[in-house]
C-alpha cells in the first residue's frame, strides 16, 4: 500500500485558514503521514503571510529534527516577515543559520532584508546590505535599487535618487516601469516639470509607455503649475493610448476649467470622457475639499435639523408625538432619527466632517 497522499494538505494556507491547517497538520501526525519539504514550505509561508514568523522558525528547527532537508523556499518567507516587522536582528540570525539548514542566501534574501531597511527608513542598514552581498558575489538587481527609490521617493530624496538612477544606467542595469514611476512620483511631489518630462522621455526610450499612474502624476503636476491646456493635451494623449483617466483626474481638470472658462476645452474634454465607460464615484477625501458656498449650505440644513430635533425632544403634546413614532421609540430616538434621515439626504450615508458636526 502506498505512502497516504499529502498533495492536498495545505491547500487552505493561503486563504489564511490555518487553523484549519493547524488542525489537518495534526490529524496528518495521528494518521502516520509523514510530512515533506513542501508541505513545510506551504504551512511556513503561510504563517509568514499572516506575520507570525516565529511559529515559522519553529517549523523550520522542527524540519532539522526530522531530518528533512530545508531549502530556500523554507527559509525566505521567515526573512521576509522579520524584515516587514522591523527584527532585523531576527532576521540576520536566521540568515546565520542558512548553514546548519543546508542552504545559502541569495538574492531574493538579500532583498527582502532591503526592502525591509528601506520600508522603515533605515537607509545605512540597506547599503550594509548592499556592501554584504556584493561582498559574497551576488549583485544587485534593478528590484534592488527600485527599493532604495521607494525611500528617496517617501523622503523626497531628488539628489540621491537621480545619483542612484544615474548610476544604474552607468552600470548597465536596465530600469524597469516601477523605476520610471517612483522617479516621476519622486520629481512631481517636487514640482520639478522638466524633470518629468525628461523621466518620461527616457522611459519611452527604454521601451516603456507611459501608465496610468505616470500620466495622472504629470496631469496632476500640470494642474499645479497652472498649466491647464498642457494637462488637457495629456489626458487627450491617455485617450489616445487605450487609458481611461480616473474620474477624480477629469473632476478636478473640469473643475479648473470652467472656474477659467475655457469652455471649448471643457466641451472637448466631456465629449471624450462620453465615449468611454467610467465610474462617476469620487473619493470621500474630494467630496471633502468641496467650496465654502457647498459647505456652509451643509451646514445650515444640518443646523435646522439640529433645532428641530431639539424641539422634538422638549416636545410637551406627546398625542402629536405619537403619530410620527413607533410605539417603543422614545422622543430622543424620533429626532436622532429624524437629522440621521437628514444628514443621509445631505451627505449620501457618509459620515458628517468633524467641522460640520462640531
Amino acid at each position: 500500500m502506498s505512502e497516504p497522499t499529502i498533495s492536498s494538505s495545505t491547500a487552505g494556507t493561503r486563504a489564511g485558514r490555518l487553523d484549519k491547517v493547524g488542525k489537518l497538520w495534526a490529524e496528518m501526525r495521528l494518521a502516520g503521514v509523514r510530512p515533506t519539504v513542501v508541505t513545510y514550505g506551504t504551512l511556513i509561508e503561510g504563517l509568514c503571510v499572516m506575520r507570525r514568523p516565529d511559529q515559522a522558525i519553529a517549523l523550520l528547527d522542527e524540519m532539522r529534527e526530522e531530518g528533512i532537508n530545508a531549502n530556500l523556499i523554507t527559509c525566505n518567507p521567515i526573512v521576509y516577515a522579520l524584515a516587514q516587522a522591523g527584527r532585523f536582528q531576527d532576521a540576520h540570525k536566521v540568515i546565520e543559520k542558512f548553514p546548519l539548514y543546508g542552504v545559502a542566501p541569495n538574492i531574493s534574501t538579500f532583498n527582502s532584508l532591503v526592502l525591509g531597511y528601506c520600508k522603515h527608513g533605515d537607509l545605512a542598514g540597506a547599503s550594509a546590505v548592499l556592501k554584504t552581498m556584493t561582498g559574497q558575489g551576488i549583485s544587485p538587481t534593478t528590484r534592488t535599487y527600485n527599493y532604495f527609490l521607494m525611500a528617496f521617493a517617501k523622503n523626497g530624496n531628488i539628489e540621491s535618487g537621480m545619483n542612484l538612477y544615474s548610476k544604474m544606467i552607468n552600470n548597465g542595469y536596465s530600469p524597469d516601469q516601477l523605476t520610471y514611476v517612483l522617479l516621476i512620483k519622486m520629481l512631481s511631489r517636487a514640482n520639478r516639470l522638466e524633470l518629468v518630462v525628461q523621466m518620461i522621455q527616457e522611459m519611452r526610450t527604454h521601451g516603456f509607455e507611459p501608465d496610468l499612474a505616470t500620466s495622472t502624476m504629470l496631469i496632476h503636476l500640470l494642474c499645479r503649475r497652472n498649466q491647464y491646456e498642457e494637462a488637457c493635451a495629456e489626458l487627450e494623449d491617455m485617450f489616445k493610448r487605450g487609458i481611461v483617466p480616473q474620474y477624480i483626474t477629469y473632476q478636478r481638470l473640469m473643475s479648473e476649467l470652467k472656474r477659467l472658462g475655457l469652455v471649448q476645452l471643457v466641451q472637448k474634454l466631456a465629449n471624450l470622457m462620453r465615449l468611454v465607460p467610467h465610474s462617476t464615484k469620487l473619493p470621500r477625501s474630494y467630496r471633502d475639499k468641496e467650496g465654502e458656498d457647498d459647505i456652509e449650505k451643509r451646514k445650515s440644513i444640518l443646523q435646522k435639523a439640529q433645532v428641530v430635533s431639539n424641539v422634538l425632544k422638549e416636545f410637551k403634546d406627546t398625542k402629536e408625538l405619537d403619530m410620527v413614532k413607533g410605539d417603543e421609540e422614545t422622543d430622543v430616538e424620533v429626532a436622532d432619527k429624524l437629522v440621521a434621515n437628514i444628514r443621509r439626504s445631505v451627505y449620501g450615508g457618509a459620515s458628517m466632517p468633524s467641522t460640520i458636526c462640531s
